[in-house]
């Protein structure tokens, strides 16, 4: 999956953009399908076994979809999840997924890559059934805050036992796009203003990360090592905990 845009944040915010009215089925359906080829849905209660995006989402709505949620857990971070243990443990192996409130229950959508022949590549949900409630995550204005204390603490320590000469262009690159507040992958129409940011710098930053996990950091003492883990991990906590604050503030009663 592409790291500056999760499979399941896309779907969240283009699906909640359909649900306030923002735009139609078709823009929603396209727009999540842009990037990352054909979607479909497999285990939709009542459906066929396998729908296109649009139909499942038009069978979801019937059934009274009214929001989606993201969750993007990670080891010993369920982050976004309810329950029960066998969605979680799906949506953890994932390390994404989407959940769907409807009328009287909560689905659980879990992606995959799907690859079929020599062409064709898209995404696969497997629906399960998600515990109704409400996951603690963060709201929109504490993630946002975190995140900026995140950016700055693990850039201080990447700074300082890191060879930056050994990043490479495009870490290097990557790094001065954090300073374009026009760079990076928005959310959908109808969110608000603070939302659009949080998410296109947590999009930005988890390029960032990416790049810097493959950075081999030959040459640090062990103490160095663990300062450089620690700061990646922290900075993947927060960028997690923003991308699920941004999306999930469609229905935020105040932005």
């Amino acid at each position: 999956m592409n790291p500056a845009q999760p499979a399941a944040a896309s779907l969240v915010a283009w699906a909640n953009a359909w649900l306030t009215g923002h735009v139609g089925l078709d823009e929603a359906a396209d727009a999540v399908e842009r990037a990352t080829g054909p979607h479909v849905v497999c285990g939709v209660p009542g459906e066929p076994p396998e729908l296109p995006l649009r139909r499942a989402l038009g069978a979801l709505r019937v059934d009274g979809l009214t929001a989606l949620r993201l969750a993007l857990p990670a080891p010993g971070d369920p982050l976004g999840l309810y329950g029960p243990p066998s969605f979680n443990t799906a949506a953890l192996e994932a390390g994404e997924a989407a959940l769907a409130a409807l009328a009287d229950r909560s689905l659980g959508l879990v992606p995959a890559e799907d690859r079929r022949g020599s062409s064709y590549v898209g995404v696969r949900w497997e629906v399960h059934e998600a515990r109704p409630g409400t996951p603690d995550v963060p709201g929109l204005p504490e993630a946002d805050h975190g995140l900026s204390l995140a950016m700055r603490e693990a850039t201080e320590v990447l700074l300082t036992v890191d060879d930056v000469s050994a990043w490479g262009p495009e870490i290097s690159e990557a790094l001065a796009a954090l300073r374009d507040p026009a760079s990076g992958v928005a959310l959908a129409p109808g969110y608000p203003a603070r939302a659009h940011r949080v998410a296109a710098l947590a999009g930005r930053l988890s390029v960032v990360l990416d790049l810097a996990r493959r950075v081999e950091g030959g040459g640090l003492t062990a103490e160095q090592s663990d300062l450089r883990s620690a700061a990646l991990r922290m900075l993947d906590r927060a960028v997690r905990r923003a991308r699920v604050a941004a999306c999930n503030s469609a229905f935020d009663p105040v932005h």
